[in-house]
């Protein structure tokens, strides 16, 4: 167990894990929203029971992510008649491909589903209410739950549930504790106001103050995280979920981006930074330039691994000291297709990636996120004092204080690539305001949901 440096007269939070997963509990759980949706386009008695057949199950998975394939073994370790296919495919493929599959006769059991799109109103997805009902579901928390439902209009934050996640990501700032010690920095910043002043006092003295890249526009993390502070969550997830009436036109977006645009004025990121992708700025901050990063409890195991205990990971600080956290985050999400012919199955393997202590203990091993699932039921072990710890806690914290909004990218299909990365690039390096950046977003959005 390393020491953390001493706060800046502010205690830390030093509930336990334990403590903090139980309130989050009493804050979150409850039945799912009202809400219609289409029924899935597939029947089957539901089951809680696993079959005694032998059973092949497949999986459509994107490269690069290692988690589907140790959660199976171990599957089949507990349940030799179980065995499982993994297909993998880069992330764009398999993101344009999905309704294709979906819809194939032989689809895949379940499917690494970022954006659902049409796929609930076409049929192509296993409504999952009734499996959540028999699981007793209702339980998990529902912030965590929410983005993974679509009603029968295609909005999605309410109706039923269409995906569940392997495991659960929540944002936060990663701070060099080698370079905060050389400045003076004596503990993470407690407000917004803080982390400023810890900026400027890095400039000063010839330091990077934020390690960020936007070549493939992931300074949205720092962007969002900016607005977070200032909007109103619920605005921001009633935008992200497409319901009808929704801005991104906000006073508290507007704000932010503003912020943000003050940052780069200051010259607070990289003079370079729409050249760094995003595997570069983790590896240049890894490598010890600048002082913070904006990133997600995903980096937090490597991170660890490169830095050892020369950084810290917590929350983005709120406007005001003592205020409630926000923070971005959104499952790994899993969809089940409605015609898969094992569905009692694969539930039944998603339920247990939710419930059984060593499959909860890979996904925090193996991605560093939250495993979700029952608020109230024991944390996967990790090392005391490690980013892992923090990153559960942040995730439970975030929990307790219902402070989880989607990431704003995962708004529409196109929104990203058409609107996110080439506004973004501009904004921070100053050739447009923050207004210009909130008009140009809501722009592109407003046309790709008219068609």
């Amino acid at each position: 167990m390393f020491t953390r440096p001493s706060r800046r007269g502010v205690v830390r939070s030093a509930v336990a894990l334990a403590s903090l997963a139980a309130a989050s509990a009493l804050a979150l759980t409850g039945c799912a929203p009202g809400g219609s949706a289409p029924a899935a386009s597939s029947s089957v008695d539901v089951s809680t029971t696993l079959t005694k057949d032998k059973v092949e199950l497949t999986i459509a998975d994107e490269t690069g992510f290692p988690v589907t394939e140790k959660l199976a073994d171990e599957f089949t370790k507990q349940h030799p008649n179980i065995t499982f296919k993994i297909n993998r495919d880069t992330f764009a493929n398999l993101t344009a491909n999905a309704p294709k599959l979906l819809a194939s006769d032989t689809p895949p059991d379940l499917i690494r589903l970022p954006t659902i799109g049409d796929t609930v109103k076409d049929g192509l997805l296993a409504n999952l209410d009734p499996y959540s009902e028999a699981y007793g579901w209702d339980a998990w928390s529902e912030s965590q739950l929410a983005p993974l439902r679509v009603d029968a209009d295609g909005i999605r934050g309410k109706g039923s549930l269409y995906q569940l996640g392997l495991g659960y990501s929540v944002t936060g700032i990663y701070m060099n504790l080698k370079l905060a010690k050389q400045l003076g920095i004596d503990a993470p910043p407690a407000t917004l106001g803080e982390l400023e002043d810890d900026f400027a006092t890095a400039k000063a003295a010839g330091v990077l103050p934020i390690m960020a890249g936007d070549k493939d526009g992931v300074v949205n993390f720092v962007i969002q995280a900016a607005m977070n502070q200032y909007g109103d969550k619920a605005e921001m997830s009633d935008w992200i979920f497409n319901k009808p009436g929704a801005t991104y036109d906000t006073k508290g977006n507007v704000q932010g981006a503003e912020l943000i645009r003050s940052w780069a004025d200051a010259g607070y990121f990289p003079s370079d930074i729409n050249a760094i992708d995003y595997a570069s700025f983790v590896s240049r901050f890894q490598g010890g330039e600048g002082l913070f990063t904006f990133n997600g409890n995903w980096a937090a195991a490597d991170t660890q691994a490169k830095m050892g205990d020369d950084v810290d990971f917590f929350l983005v600080p709120p406007v005001k000291a003592g205020g409630d956290h926000v923070a971005m985050g959104a499952a790994n999400s899993f969809s089940v297709a409605a015609k898969s012919k094992h569905l009692n199955e694969i539930v039944y393997f998603l339920n247990w990636i939710h419930t059984d202590e060593a499959a909860r203990q890979i996904v925090v091993d193996v991605t560093g996120a939250a495993p979700g699932g029952d608020p109230s039921q024991a944390l996967p072990t990790v090392p005391a004092g490690s980013l892992l710890e923090d990153a559960l806690k942040m995730s439970a914290q975030i929990g307790a204080e219902n402070g989880q909004v989607d990431f704003m990218s995962n708004a529409t299909a196109g929104i990203y690539a058409g609107a996110i990365i080439p506004e973004s690039q501009l904004l921070v390096t100053s050739k447009i305001t923050g207004q210009d950046f909130v008009d140009a977003v809501q722009d592109f959005y407003t046309k790709e949901l008219a068609g």
